[in-house]
């Protein structure tokens, strides 16, 4: 979906306590990235951007959270916060670098602790991912914070990995790589400290929120029958029409189904690349005595 790259779509607010969404496609990953703001005040955050990542050279580049900061410089936003879903395992999180270039606080789900305890065997680095250090605040299930006159309440919603959040935010749940668009189902939950089961039961979850409210997906990739990329679709559609957790689905059926689903996937190609940087807050390692950043890549693990 490489010309589909910054697509952006506007959701626009329905009213007093709805935020006005603009979702901006990242076609390299699939990746949509988020910018909600309250209408009122114009007061917004980002949510899940990605620094872009070329895995063939091990080159990064900023020009998706780019369009981030144009965006809302464009719609007349007040940037106030950088949040992040999880730590993502298909593209680079681009917090540290929008931290560094507006300042803004950056936020993430607490239990990043035990993804980043999980991950440092994985690499063989137990000194590495200090969370805690990383991102200004860790974020406990039901925690709130208000963006200018909307409240955004955190959602724990383990399953694609053990500490993703979804941010419920009047009208509008943030859900990450939970739920996918309908025509596509739900995401896979065979990474380290995932769980089809904790899938079903946090799909659940954001499936009782009013049927109005507006889900908005961390990706998409088009199917065999729609090329567009796509985001949006309120509770009530996913329990029309969603493939895989339709109103009327059975829990057991569906955990066969994601799971046999799931060992079909190799891993994603940024994977080993993205989880080292994300559970840093999106930087790169430390450069070493050359002045230079290297990456690390364990083998024969998966």
């Amino acid at each position: 979906m490489a010309d589909h790259q910054h697509l952006t779509r506007h959701s626009p607010s329905s009213g007093p306590g709805s935020p006005d969404v603009w979702g901006v496609y990242e076609a390299d990953t699939g990746s949509v990235q988020y910018v909600a703001a309250c209408p009122e005040t114009k007061q917004a955050v980002v949510i899940d951007a990605v620094l872009n990542f070329d895995p063939a050279a091990a080159r990064t580049s900023t020009e998706s959270a780019e369009a981030l900061l144009a965006l809302a410089e464009r719609e007349g936003l007040a940037l106030a916060r950088i949040l992040d879903t999880h730590p993502h395992a298909d593209h680079l999180m681009a917090a540290a670098w929008l931290k560094e270039r507006t300042g803004l606080p950056c936020a993430i789900g607490e239990k990043v602790r035990d993804i980043a305890a999980l991950w440092r065997g994985y690499y063989n680095e137990p000194d590495a991912f200090d969370v805690d250090a990383r991102f200004d605040a860790l974020l406990a299930d039901g925690d709130t914070f208000e963006v200018g006159t909307l409240r955004v309440r955190v959602m724990l919603s383990p399953g694609h990995t053990l500490g993703s959040v979804t941010y419920v935010m009047g009208d509008a749940a943030f859900a990450h790589d939970t739920l996918m668009y309908p025509d596509m189902g739900s995401s896979r939950a065979d990474f380290p400290g995932g769980s089809a089961a904790d899938l079903w039961d946090s799909i659940q979850a954001i499936l009782a929120l009013p049927p109005r409210t507006r889900v908005f997906v961390g990706h998409d990739y088009g199917t065999k029958d729609r090329d567009a990329p796509m985001w949006e679709a309120t509770v009530a559609e996913h329990l029309e029409r969603n493939r895989h957790v339709r109103k009327g689905t059975d829990r057991a059926a569906f955990i066969a189904t994601r799971e046999e689903r799931d060992a079909t996937l190799g891993l994603p190609d940024r994977m080993l690349h993205a989880l080292q940087v994300n559970l840093r807050g999106g930087a790169l390692p430390e450069p070493e005595a050359d002045g230079n950043r290297y990456l690390k890549i364990p083998a024969d693990r998966f």
